[in-house]
Order: structure tokens, then sequence, then C-alpha cells
């Protein structure tokens, strides 16, 4: 099979393309700009173009597929010699489900969580050493990719993102999968830039229930009552499987999950978590494990990339770091951390970096979000506006829009650092949340420089 990637470079794509290279596959393509880590793998597989850009010669009559990514726009000249060869086009979703549209798929959906349950789901099914294939939307421990496609896996676990497929399909990625075991962890608005009202983006988890399979299995939150009521809507010989915050223990910092009279110590912490954790319960008893099996291999699991990932510690000090940036997400990120660590004061710094949480008339969404911080600073970039198109914000209006007591605002990356920096970090928690790096910051150096401090 001959596969060619327009916009290879991005962090789904790359990962595909890497897979279907380890699939025997011959993979060619291009982008316009490549970052790490995926320039670096690219290279090494020996995928990475040799120049940037686009160039409708790479484009061929003897290729079987071409995959188009969200970056490529319509005008793209590669795009257009594939459609004037007549060629199949695939979204990367699209592709995804073609290649395993005979296995029993299970997609994990929701406005939160869905990276944590489907690592969660992926560590314990590896542990167990199962055949299956996966895709997830973080980097793992122990794991060179993420994703795995192969001819004879039975199972494949799909992360399934709620945003739009391509330039050319404006169908949300989940939409596409039709998995046979669903799930659905939370809904809170996101993506404003697409799903223009809240009633718009709820409708999306609605159709994605409607795309199980026939007599396939729909998890679901029963915590959260929007949840609890779209599940109703599935069809009946869908199986509807509720959970909730799985019974757990807290002892000197140390979270013991409970299950009958037994106790199993996990790494994670915070009641989403918990949350998390009965949801890929419940995904992996569908699949046929038991109940012993998951609490076995769950205990050995550490988390996901930048899902309060611990970035450094001392006796009096830990710093994590977290994808946090939806409203939902900060609330229940700043929550986790202070609960289980009451004794100490927290830090908790975000930045405004999506299109949803630059826009204006989204900022009231985040009203009180870090309440539960003892301090919280909100960063943004100017250049980050002027990148996507929106008007300048004023530190004044986001000050006011979070609402939130001892809260600083700072749009200097470098004032930022400086800043933590000055903080005497003895009994006080760091959680820094984005999804991006506050323009150029690297994490793990910065967490070891604050805690090496005199």
């Amino acid at each position: 099979m001959r596969v060619h990637f327009i916009a290879i470079g991005g962090s789904a794509m790359h990962s595909l393309a890497l897979a279907l290279h380890e699939k025997g596959y011959i993979v060619t393509g291009s982008d316009d700009d490549f970052f790490e880590p995926s320039k670096s793998k690219l290279e090494k597989a020996g995928l990475l173009p040799k120049e940037k850009g686009w160039d409708a010669s790479r484009v061929t009559p003897e290729l079987d597929a071409v995959i188009l990514g969200m970056h490529a726009r319509d005008n793209n000249p590669e795009l257009a010699k594939a459609r004037e060869l007549g060629l199949k086009i695939f979204s990367y979703p699209e592709y995804l489900y073609e290649q395993t549209k005979n296995k029993t798929r299970v997609v994990i959906g929701g406005s939160h969580g869905k990276t944590t349950i489907t690592s969660m789901i992926i560590h314990v099914l590896s542990y167990w050493k199962k055949s299956f294939d996966y895709m997830v939307g973080a980097q793992l421990e122990g794991y060179n990719n993420m994703v795995r496609l192969s001819e004879d896996s039975p199972v494949a676990v799909f992360e399934g993102d709620e945003y739009l497929s391509s330039t050319l399909d404006p169908r949300p990625k989940f939409h596409i999968y039709q998995p046979n075991i669903a799930v659905i962890n939370g809904i809170a608005w996101d993506h404003i830039n697409v799903f223009s009202t809240f009633d718009v983006y709820v409708e999306q988890f609605k159709i994605f229930i409607e795309k199980i399979q026939s007599k396939g299995t729909l998890i679901y939150c029963a915590d959260d009552p929007l949840v609890a009521g779209i599940a109703m809507t599935a069809a009946p010989d869908v199986k509807k499987v509720p959970y909730k915050i799985h019974e757990h223990q807290v002892i000197s910092n140390e979270v013991f999950l409970i299950n009958d009279k037994n106790k199993t110590r996990v790494h994670v912490f915070g009641k989403h978590n918990m949350q998390n954790l009965s949801a890929a319960k419940a995904v992996c008893n569908e699949l046929g494990l038991t109940n012993e099996q998951f609490y076995e291999a769950i205990a050995t699991f550490k988390g996901a990339a930048k899902r309060l990932q611990l970035l450094s510690e001392n006796n009096m000090t830990s710093i994590y770091l977290d994808f946090a940036h939806s409203p939902s997400k900060l609330t229940a990120t700043v929550r986790a951390v202070k609960e289980h660590y009451p004794e100490r004061a927290l830090v908790a710094c975000m930045e405004l970096h999506t299109f949803s949480s630059l826009s204006e008339d989204f900022l009231r969404q985040y009203y009180g979000t870090m309440e539960r911080a003892d301090y919280a600073i909100v960063y943004y970039s100017m250049k980050a506006l002027a990148a996507k198109g929106l008007k300048p914000l004023d530190p004044e209006d986001v000050a006011k829009a979070f609402a939130t007591k001892h809260l600083k605002v700072f749009t200097d990356s470098d004032q930022l650092v400086k800043h933590l920096k000055s903080i005497e970090w003895k009994g006080k928690n760091l959680l820094l949340m984005s999804s991006g790096n506050f323009d150029g910051i690297n994490f793990n150096t910065f967490a070891k420089e604050l805690l090496n401090q005199k």
C-alpha cells in the first residue's frame, strides 16, 4: 500500500504515518513546517521530507490513498492534484476507521478525561499482553508512538475527539469511528469557534450516541446529569452501563481504591481521575477482563504526559503540569491538587492558548474556576491573539472574568518566569496548566530550577 500524507507534521498525523510505516506501508508526506517531537520521529523513520512546503508532483496515480490533515487548506496544491487524479482521499479519522472497520472499536468521548481514560485502558490491556490497536492524544511511558494499527488485533481503542475532521470534512472526529463500545465522561462547552452555542455542542454527543453500532454498549458518567440524560436516547438494543466516582480513600497523600474489603494503591488522584478510573474499568470488563485483573494492572499506571504529570518534587513542594485549559478542566484540576495537598498553599498558573479561551465572549465561562487556589496566575500572549485573528484582551477584563482573589495576569513570558522564580516555594505547590508552553518554557528544566533555588 502506498499512502501520502498532506500535513504529515501534525501531532496526530505523524503518529499515524509512523504506524503505517511500521505496518509495512510505503509512506510519503509533506508539510509547510515541522516541530518537535514529530520532526525527529519522522526523520528517524526516514519519512521527513527533504524540503518544506507543498509539491503537487509528490501526488501520483500509484497512490492507494491520500490522508488529509486539519492543517491543510482547501486550496492546497497537493489536494487539488489528488482530486484531479480521482484518488481516494481520507481524513485522519476516516482512515483510522478504514483500518479498523472489522474490529471491535472502543471510542472514548467527553469534554474532559478522554485522554486519561484511553491511556488507562491501553495500560491495562498492555499489562495483560492483549493484542489491540489504539490511538491516544498523549505520550505514554513505554510507548514510542501513540497510534498502533495491525492486521490481526481484534480490538481498537480510540480517543474520540469532538473537533472537526479536515478542511473537506466538517464532521466531528468521533462521529466517524462508529463505536461498538462508547464512553462519555462529561460534557462542558468547548471549541466555540466551531460549536457556536452550548446546545449545538451537546448535539454532537447525541449524534455520537446514535453512531453506536447495533447491540453495542454505552458507558456513561452517571455523576453528570446532562450525560445521564442524553444516554437515555441510545437505541433500545444498546447496553447502557452507568458509572460514578470510584470509592477510594486518601491516607497521607496516598490514594487507595476500595473494592469490597480490598484496597489497591494507585498513583493518580482527584475526583475526576476516580471517575476516569471507573470508566476504564467498565470498558475493560466489557472486553472480558475481571475486576481482579483490572486492579492489579491499574496499580502500576502512572498517568499520561501533561495529565497531572509530576514534573519535580521535594519534601515540601510538588510541581505538576496539566493539559487543562477549558473551564471545566481548570476547575477539576485545581480542586484535585488542592484537595490532595490540603496542608500546602497552591499556586495555580494557567495559559489562555486555545481559540475558545482567548475569545472575549467566552472569558466569562472561567468565572471562579481557580477560586480553590491560594494564588492564581493567568498568562496569555498577544502574539497568540494575533495569530488566531482575535482582538486584543485587556488584562483587567481577564482578571474580572476569572473573579478570583490574589490573581495576577501576565502577557510577557519572561516576566512570568521572573515572578515564579521570586516565590518562596517551601510549603507551596505549583500547578502549570496549558495546551501550549507559555511561549517557550521548558517545563522539566524550569521545575527543577525552581526546586533547586536557595
